[in-house]
Parts: structure tokens; sequence; C-alpha cells
């Protein structure tokens, strides 16, 4: 009986190893894959604001 246990144990523990490996490779994966979601939110971002300030300069220019 003990040694069904300590056989289980060692069983569940290699599981767990397993999965744990596989889940965080996947969750590496999907943080690289945010990170380059988001550099290209900030590139967007960047260009949206290069757009506002043309477009308020050219309001400007026609109001003046």
């Amino acid at each position: 009986p003990l040694g069904q246990v300590s056989e289980l144990a060692e069983q569940l523990e290699e599981r767990l190893f397993h999965r744990y490996g596989f889940h965080n490779e996947l969750i590496q994966e999907r943080l690289r894959e945010l990170s380059e979601v988001l550099e290209r939110v900030e590139e967007a971002q960047a260009e949206l604001r290069r757009i506002c300030c043309t477009v308020e300069a050219a309001y400007q220019d026609l109001c003046l």
C-alpha cells in the first residue's frame, strides 16, 4: 500500500511537471504575442498623435 501511494505520488508529480511545462510554454508564447500587439498599438497611437497635430496646425492656419 505505501509503495503504491509513493508510486502514484511520483506519477502525479511527473504529470504536474509536464502540464506545468506545457502551459508555461503557452503562456510565454501568448506574452510574446501580447508584447508585439502592444508595440503595434503604441506605434498607432504615435501616428494618431502626429495626425492630430497636423490637423490642428492646418485648422489654425485656415482660421487665421
